[in-house]
């Protein structure tokens, strides 16, 4: 649908699911963390309930409970139109009993909405994953290797609702983030930048560095992943994070393989601690971390179940970076088997079983601040307050492709001049794809394969 079509679309009061989808794609919204998945592949007339998932599940991060307290009516609106247009039956936003302000805001804004109602989460890590949120939230269990369309749910976060709200009623494409700034920084703070910015310019918002030997993690403490001062911030990024280099985080996202391999068949006494805590098994999902240490220790094949259930893992890290009294490391060499039976075409099971849920799951939940402390976090675990005012950037450079699915091909060239939220790069035709959009004003410097840069220097 052409840019001039989804104006008027965007005008009108009722849309049809594919007028909504041709709008979010033109406006380039993908999830606001994660993986990226793009937002339009979500609606389907099978949602009967919309959740708002507000968990802010890693330790530090502060973005979406700080966005909804201050965008709460744009954000709900956003969510009434969606819900509006596949014909879901409710909304629900999923928080936490702590996060004050942002329940004040959406109470306000839901007080006469019968068809919107607070869902309470858990103070415990990971609520926010999207299956556990959604058991939480409506005591549906997402069958394993699932998605949540298949029990009639779909799920948003703070952000990429916000983006919808900006699409629909703003006409604005996405073209900058909001991300937590934290760990060993001056002044912790929550920004809002122009998307293509580089980490270490994202950093400096945070104030002068107060270590010696600075690493910089991308995303949360749990999930997140090492990173250099020169990559890039992208649709996905909602966190940097500045620990020090032999911090215990840092060390284990530095660990290696085949050393990990060697202390877990040195050490591992099958306790079972790491399934017990799994929060993919205790909602019944046929994933046992501590058969697969058992069975990847000792070179059994006999039984290829816990190799091939290595599929079901949420990558949560909870095993790996709480759980195990060894200091062992489940999740890295569970990851690292599935990438494995991945690269050589061994397929998900079709049919896994599934068991029901643990009867004793809510006295296994792992309390947030138990696992602050747990990975040496206290010190850290500041209020971060959102800054809203959008940073300056002199130069950007942005990748074709910060999502899962088809990069997109640019439209520009070295010379023209771009204005913010121009689009330069447009979506894949046939595919799951979405289009860039210039996030400063200025010149196009340089097209690569995968990035578009752009400077406002004269």
């Amino acid at each position: 649908m052409a840019g001039t079509d989804i104006t008027m679309t965007i005008n009108q009061q009722n849309m049809t699911i594919e007028e909504l989808k041709a709008v979010m794609q033109e406006y380039g919204i993908a999830g606001a963390g994660g993986a990226g998945f793009p937002s339009y592949g979500k609606l389907s007339e099978k949602i009967e309930t919309l959740i708002l998932n507000c968990a802010e599940c890693e330790p530090l991060i502060k973005v979406h409970r700080q966005m909804l307290a201050l965008h709460a009516k744009g954000i709900i609106a956003a969510l009434r139109r969606v819900a509006e247009t596949v014909g879901a039956s409710e909304i629900l936003i999923a928080l936490k009993p702590s996060y004050k302000e942002a329940i004040e805001a959406v109470e306000a804004e839901i007080i006469h909405t019968p068809q919107v109602a607070i869902r309470y989460l858990k103070e415990a890590y990971p609520v926010g994953d999207e299956v556990v949120t959604i058991y939480e939230a409506t005591g549906k269990v997402v069958p394993p290797g699932s998605i949540p369309i298949e029990v009639g749910v779909a799920v948003f976060n703070v952000e990429t609702a916000y983006n919808i709200y900006l699409a629909i009623e703003k006409k604005q494409p996405v073209s900058y983030k909001y991300l937590t700034i934290a760990g060993e920084v001056e002044n912790p703070v929550t920004v809002k930048l122009p998307i293509g910015m580089s980490v270490k310019e994202a950093v400096s918002f945070g104030g002068n560095i107060t270590t010696k030997d600075p690493v910089f993690l991308a995303g949360g403490p749990m999930t997140g992943s090492i990173v250099k001062g020169h990559e890039l911030i992208t649709k996905t990024s909602n966190a940097i994070l500045v620990l020090p280099s032999d911090h215990y985080v840092i060390r284990k996202k530095n660990s290696n393989a085949v050393i990990d391999m060697q202390r877990a068949m040195a050490s591992c006494c099958q306790c079972r601690m790491c399934t017990d805590l799994c929060p993919r098994y205790l909602l019944g999902h046929p994933i046992e971390p501590h058969e697969f240490m058992r069975s990847a220790t000792t070179g059994v094949t006999k039984n290829l179940s816990p190799f091939l259930d290595t599929y079901f893992c949420s990558s949560c890290g909870l095993c790996e970076m709480f759980s195990c009294m060894q200091n062992l490391s489940p999740r890295s060499l569970i990851n690292a088997y599935k990438n494995g039976l991945i690269q050589n075409g061994v397929k998900k099971p079709e049919h896994p079983e599934q068991s029901p849920v643990n009867l004793i799951r809510e006295y296994r939940m792992v309390p947030e601040e138990r696992l602050i402390a747990r990975i040496d976090l206290e010190k850290y675990d500041s209020p971060a307050p959102l800054k809203e005012e959008t940073k300056h950037a002199d130069t950007v450079k942005l990748l074709l492709k910060q999502h899962i699915g088809a990069p997109a091909s640019c439209v520009v060239t070295i010379g023209q001049r771009v204005t913010s939220g121009e689009m330069i790069a447009k979506a894949a035709p046939g595919a799951l794809s979405l289009p860039v959009h210039a996030s400063i004003d200025g010149v196009i410097t340089e097209i690569g394969e995968t990035f578009i840069t752009i400077s406002n220097i004269s």
